[in-house]
């Protein structure tokens, strides 16, 4: 799982606790004390990104565990996991924003993490390098506004509105990619060529199949 630490999202709890009071009473303020810090961590993200993210909980280290298991003078920590968070919010915002006709554009954003193909809600850990991008042959003419359900394009437009409401934990770059999947590869490799020399015809291909993509490194 991919994880940032972005203050004040990820909150360590460590409380001055009243040494008179038994083991148990203690615990039971810091437990206390941990959800109010919670509360007002959530409310933070509500305020930043419209929405209440996941949380993983770590008691003295042990995820999930409950507050009151806490030491008297342990500590817990929430931990919210934002760029997850991104990631699912650009692939429904490409599927919302994308024309629909038949549907096949609409279903065509592909991720990538470190050029292989993954799930964005679920990324492989340690990846690096972060893409969606379309396979479709005609996802360029779409984002040259040659759809008149999408007259503005739809990936750049996403990529701007994913900067603004997520900037604080990656970098999103409006580009083109070229994928090694999908149908513009298969319409790219029917073309007909001619005696174009090989060399020539691999930077052909790879010009053809480059695609609008949103480009995003974690920061």
């Amino acid at each position: 799982m991919i994880t940032t630490t972005v203050e004040p999202l990820n909150l360590t709890i460590a409380e001055i606790i009243n040494e008179d009071l038994s083991p148990a009473a203690q615990s039971r303020m810091l437990a206390d004390a941990a959800r109010g810090h919670l509360k007002e961590a959530q409310e933070i993200n509500r305020h930043a990104l419209g929405e209440v993210p996941e949380h993983v909980t770590y008691v003295d280290g042990a995820e999930g565990a409950a507050l009151e298991q806490v030491r008297p003078q342990g500590t817990i920590v929430f931990e919210f996991d934002i760029v997850l968070e991104a990631f699912a919010w650009v692939d429904q915002m490409l599927r919302e924003h994308s024309p629909v006709r038949s549907g096949r554009y609409q279903r065509s954003h592909l991720f990538f993490a470190d050029d292989e193909e993954a799930d964005p809600r679920n990324p492989p850990p340690g990846a690096e390098r972060f893409v969606f991008v379309n396979t479709q042959p005609y996802a360029r003419k779409i984002e040259r506004g040659l759809s008149p359900q999408a007259p503005n394009g739809v990936y750049e437009g996403v990529a701007a509105m994913a900067s603004k409401r997520f900037g604080n934990v990656a970098k999103f770059y409006f580009t083109y990619e070229a994928p090694l999947t999908g149908a513009v590869l298969d319409w790219a490799h029917g073309r007909k060529l001619g005696s174009m020399p090989a060399s020539k015809r691999r930077r052909q291909l790879h010009k053809d199949v480059r695609n609008p993509a949103i480009l995003i490194r974690v920061r």
